[in-house]
């Protein structure tokens, strides 16, 4: 028995980080990635394309009653607890923004794909520079050169302790905030990405070694299951999440004593 785990163990071979998060090139510069990317952009399009045809004031079916009630729900739980009413203008990049991430989440549990755009820097990256740019252009057009004062200095803060919160404030604005979107759908897309390849090998690892283990194997099998149900909520919680900080982002900018 001893000898068994022994030989399981060494058959238990956990290859390289980037064997599992790099994917060869379809053509020079752009690989699995760009497709579910590509994918991740165009799906939506089609999506409330196909659902705005047709006669606006009968009852919404199929696709026009989902896109319906994605709509809803972006406005209601995100737009409407953050910027209020105010803020539902920007529900057509807000919704763009969830769908996206969305959409680059759940590629991971989907067979062929099998990975998560956003497990990579360069997406979750590019999304946060963009809301960076977004709510600082925000503020900007609602305040004009004062918006890096406000930022800077919030209302009431002594002129000695101005130096020390100003500093402060640039780093968690401009540095912290675009950063810790980024870092935080990274590290949650790879972590359950990863979860998920260390299962499916142990499966195969047992189901090719002793027999008792390959009696076991149901135990992996099952905690494979668990976690890829896990991550279906994990990819909406994280797009939820990232599409909120965003409205928080914009509406602070444009509303500052908010």
């Amino acid at each position: 028995e001893e000898k068994s785990v022994i030989i399981f163990a060494r058959a238990l071979v956990f290859p390289p980080l980037s064997h599992i998060l790099r994917w060869k090139d379809i053509f020079p510069g752009f690989n699995k990635i760009g497709v579910i990317s590509v994918l991740a952009a165009l799906i939506p399009l089609v999506l409330f394309g196909l659902a705005s045809k047709g006669d606006p004031l009968v009852a919404p079916t199929g696709l026009k009653n989902l896109a319906e009630q994605i709509v809803e729900f972006i406005q209601k739980n995100v737009i409407e607890q953050t910027m209020g009413h105010d803020g539902l203008p920007w529900t057509p990049f807000l919704l763009s923004l969830f769908m996206f991430v969305f959409l680059t989440n759940i590629t991971g549990i989907i067979p062929t794909f099998q990975m998560p755009a956003n497990a990579r820097l360069a997406a979750p990256l590019f999304l946060a520079v963009i809301v960076w740019i977004t709510f600082i252009v925000v503020g900007i057009k609602h305040q004009g050169i004062k918006y890096f004062t406000s930022l800077l200095w919030p209302p009431g803060i002594p002129t000695g302790m101005k130096p020390l919160v100003g500093l402060i404030e640039i780093v968690s604005t401009v540095v912290l905030r675009p950063f810790s979107l980024a870092v935080r759908l990274l590290a949650n897309m790879m972590a359950g990405h990863i979860l998920l390849f260390t299962f499916a090998l142990m499966i195969d690892t047992m189901l090719h070694s002793v027999p008792w283990l390959k009696a076991l194997s149901f135990l992996p099998f099952l905690m494979l299951v668990f976690v890829t149900a896990f991550e279906v909520l994990v990819a909406f919680l994280q797009a939820y999440i990232f599409s909120m900080l965003t409205a928080v982002y914009i509406g602070s900018s444009a509303h500052p004593e908010h």
